[in-house]
């Protein structure tokens, strides 16, 4: 049985090119992919093209346990949004600008280890640090 995808979402208080910039340049995403702050992300790669791959060094501040988020795309709408692929789940990430705000909507396959809300939440945590440093640089 097949689970259905999560989606969330944040308004992020910039034009989009600036929030396409700060979510795909790997100089911002490692000042901003983790969910919690006991957590960084030291090292990000991207290659922003169909079949590219991107991989993002997650780990624990304390060096306790840490992972490589590696995904490969599959579509890419320069500026508007893309999907890419990891473990046999898919993501899209969608950027759509109204007066100078940008709303960032993904939508995610669930994996089955872990319930659903802590999927999302999970999720939500690093979309809200994203918006927070992309307001704030």
């Amino acid at each position: 049985m097949t689970q259905e995808s999560i989606k969330i979402n944040v308004t992020v208080l910039a034009d989009k090119q600036k929030v396409w910039d700060y979510y795909t340049q790997p100089e911002h995403i490692t000042k901003w992919n983790f969910a919690d702050p006991s957590w960084h992300c030291p090292t990000a790669t991207n290659d922003l093209n169909v079949g590219g791959q991107y991989v993002a060094r997650m780990e624990a501040k304390d060096g306790s346990f840490g992972f490589d988020f590696e995904a490969v795309y599959t579509d890419i709408r320069q500026g508007d949004g893309f999907t890419y692929e990891f473990g046999g789940r898919q993501a899209t990430v969608e950027f759509k600008e109204t007066n100078l705000q940008t709303e960032v909507t993904i939508t995610f396959d669930p994996e089955t280890e872990n319930p659903i809300e802590l999927q999302r939440n999970g999720w939500q945590a690093i979309l809200n640090n994203f918006k927070k440093y992309t307001e704030t640089n």
